[in-house]
């Protein structure tokens, strides 16, 4: 029988409090307890994680083991720790999320390397274009821009909580001369045929309606379903943004997406269909699976 209390004691030091937190947190499955505890004891007490062991014998005071005792238990509710903290790093960038935003995850990397590819390191004849669709945290276009200084990038989301996050993460990383935002749905925010870009990016809701509520606790009860939600096959956005993105494309201009991993010949079906493009290819994840599709729009298609 378990008979570990629920409650540190109020007078451990840091190595013990982290070495009791680990055994709490695995006692209730939580993912990767240590660096978990290291995490919210680091926060708590406004100090890197290094400096847990550069400090390991300083015992807590009082408000400071009130504030991490609050941690544990959100963490035990199954917040993420990503919203506890405020902080998710992405492309070696901290980002600020909170629930208003999806916490950005390693596989979307996948995304932002394969449209470093399309977008030259510096601009040639002219800065290239680029619009992300459902910014989100703004992670993508942060990423991308900090790696490609020179060219414009345009967020879009139709979230304005959203976009004030995008907008500060951006202000954060002094990329602010490079990105505008725009607040909409989809394409509906800019002016048909007049808004062309060279490189259009979104990793958008993919995952099926009835899927959701399968997922882990922490994305069910905390992230914001509209970020998740791609309708009843799950395909209803990317169908969307497949379909209409010509129209705001150059030619030879890439369309690059993330998907779901079983959604790849689903979506090739689509952008086959008719549809203007050509060049449509896959790259796998860190895992294996398909995750980000590249499709060319035709140079016949104007």
């Amino acid at each position: 029988m378990n008979t570990r209390s629920s409650h540190p004691p109020d007078d451990w030091t840091i190595l013990a409090l982290v070495q009791w937190t680990s055994a709490y947190f695995e006692s209730h499955q939580i993912d990767s307890p240590r660096s978990t505890a290291e995490i919210l004891l680091a926060h708590a007490l406004k100090i890197s994680r290094i400096e847990l062991y550069l400090r390991y014998d300083q015992p807590l005071n009082r408000a400071e083991l009130a504030d991490y005792k609050e941690l544990i238990r959100r963490r035990i509710r199954r917040e993420p720790v990503a919203y506890i903290v405020g902080e998710k790093e992405f492309w070696s960038l901290s980002l600020i999320v909170n629930r208003h935003v999806l916490i950005p995850r390693p596989e979307t990397e996948c995304l932002v390397e394969q449209a470093l590819g399309d977008i030259p390191e510096q601009p040639i004849d002219r800065p290239f274009r680029i619009l992300e669709l459902g910014t989100g945290s703004g992670a993508i276009v942060c990423a991308l821009s900090s790696q490609r200084p020179g060219h414009l990038f345009i967020a879009l989301d139709k979230s304005v909580e959203a976009i004030t996050i995008a907008r500060r993460n951006v202000i954060r990383h002094g990329l602010d001369p490079s990105v505008g935002f725009i607040c909409g749905d989809l394409f509906s925010a800019l002016e048909r045929h007049r808004a062309r870009f060279d490189v259009i990016v979104s990793n958008p809701p993919y995952i099926a309606s009835g899927e959701i509520d399968r997922l882990q606790p922490e994305i069910v009860r905390y992230e914001p379903r509209c970020a998740l939600d791609g309708g009843s096959n799950g395909l209803f956005l990317l169908d969307r943004i497949i379909r209409t993105a010509p129209d705001y494309l150059r030619p030879d201009g890439a369309l690059i997406l993330e998907i779901g991993h079983d959604q790849f010949k689903a979506v090739r079906a689509i952008a086959g269909d008719g549809n203007g493009y050509g060049n449509i290819s896959v790259k796998k994840d860190f895992g294996g699976f398909h995750r980000v599709v590249r499709m060319v729009k035709s140079t016949g298609n104007k």
